[in-house]
C-alpha cells in the first residue's frame, strides 16, 4: 500500500482508538472552511476596504478556476476508492466534491486566511498568526477525516500561498489603472469560456469496480469547476459594471452598514445553501445551474447590494 495511504489508515487507527473524540472539532473546521470562509471577503467589500475586498475575491475566484481545472485534468480518486480500507469519518465524505488533487478545503483556507494573515500581520500579529494556526488545522483535517491524501492538501496550500503572492503583485502594478483592469476583465471572460470548452470536451476516466458500476461519474465532477467559472463570471462582470457606473464607496460611520452587511450575509448564504439548489440548479442543471446560481450570488454582491447599502445609509444625513 502507499505511503499515503498508510498515513491516513494511521490516522483513522487514531480516531477509532480515541473514540472519534476530535472527529466533530475536525469536521466543523472542513465545513467552515467552505460554508462561511467564502463570505468573507464580500463582508469586506462592503464595510470594511472595498479595494482589500476586490483582492479578496479575486484570489477566490481565481484560485477556484484553477482548482477545478488541476482536479480536473488530474483526476485524482478519493481515498476510499483507492482503497476500501479508508473509511471517512461521519459525514465528511458528503462534502467532500469533485476529485480528490488538490484540497480545496486547504486552498479556501489558505485563500480567506491568508489574505487576512498578510493583512494584519502589521496591525495584529496576534490574529496574523491565529490565521497560520487555522490554516494547518483545516489542512490537517483533511487528512484526519480520511476524504483527502497529505499531497492533496500540500499542493492547495502552496496553490493558495502562490495565488495571494500573485494577485498581489499584480495588483500593485495595476494601480487602480481601469483600462488594463478593462482588458484583464476581457481576459478573465475568454479564459472562463477556454475552461468550460476544456472541461466539457476533455476525456475522463472510465473505470469500473467488480460488479460492473463507474467508480466515478465525471459529470457529478465537473460540478465544482462550473460554480467556480460561474463565480468568476460574476465577479468579472460584476466589477466592470461596478467601477464603471456604480463607484460604490463604503458608508464609514453608518449606523446601518453592521446591520446591512448582516443582511447581505444572510441573504448570500441563504441563495448558496437553500434557494439556488432547490430552484435554479434543478431547472438548468447541475453544471449550467451552479454556474448561474454562483454567477448570480456574486452579481448580487458586487452590484446590488453596494446600491442598497448606498441607498439606505445615505437616509441617514437627510
Amino acid at each position: 500500500m502507499e505511503f499515503d495511504l498508510q498515513y491516513l489508515l494511521f490516522l483513522q487507527n487514531l480516531r477509532e482508538t480515541t473514540g472519534g473524540v476530535f472527529d466533530e472539532f475536525f469536521n466543523a473546521l472542513s465545513k467552515f472552511a467552505v460554508d462561511i470562509l467564502p463570505f468573507l471577503p464580500y463582508i469586506i467589500f462592503w464595510c470594511l476596504n472595498k479595494k482589500l475586498g476586490y483582492r479578496f475575491l479575486a484570489t477566490t475566484w481565481v484560485g477556484e478556476v484553477l482548482n477545478g481545472v488541476i482536479k480536473l485534468t488530474v483526476c485524482a480518486y478519493r481515498p476510499w476508492i483507492r482503497s476500501d480500507k479508508i473509511v471517512p469519518a461521519g459525514d465528511s465524505k458528503t462534502a467532500a466534491t469533485g476529485y480528490s488533487f488538490p484540497s480545496g478545503h486547504t486552498l479556501a483556507a489558505t485563500m480567506q486566511f491568508g489574505n487576512t494573515a498578510v493583512w494584519q500581520w502589521k496591525k495584529r500579529r496576534w490574529l496574523a498568526i491565529l490565521c497560520g494556526i487555522l490554516i494547518l488545522l483545516i489542512g490537517f483535517s483533511r487528512n484526519f477525516l480520511g476524504v483527502h491524501t497529505p499531497q492533496d492538501v500540500l499542493v492547495g496550500l502552496t496553490e493558495g500561498i502562490v495565488l495571494i503572492a500573485v494577485v498581489s503583485i499584480v495588483e500593485k502594478r495595476i494601480d487602480g489603472n481601469e483600462k488594463v483592469l478593462d482588458i484583464m476583465t476581457l481576459i478573465g471572460v475568454l479564459v472562463t469560456i477556454g475552461v468550460i470548452l476544456y472541461i466539457t470536451l476533455k476525456s475522463y476516466p472510465m473505470d469500473y469496480d467488480a460488479d460492473g458500476n463507474l467508480l466515478v461519474k465525471p459529470e457529478k465532477m465537473m460540478n465544482d469547476a462550473f460554480k467556480a467559472c460561474g463565480g468568476f463570471s460574476g465577479l468579472l462582470i460584476g466589477s466592470y459594471i461596478e467601477r464603471h457606473f456604480i463607484h460604490y464607496e463604503i458608508p464609514q460611520g453608518s449606523a446601518n452598514l453592521p446591520i446591512l452587511t448582516c443582511i447581505g450575509f444572510a441573504i448570500m448564504f441563504a441563495w448558496k445553501e437553500l434557494f439556488a439548489p432547490a430552484t435554479i440548479v434543478p431547472l438548468l442543471g447541475g453544471h449550467w445551474g451552479n454556474m448561474v446560481a454562483r454567477g448570480t450570488m456574486v452579481l448580487f454582491a458586487v452590484i446590488v447590494w453596494p446600491l442598497v447599502i448606498r441607498k439606505i445609509c445615505a437616509k441617514e444625513k437627510v
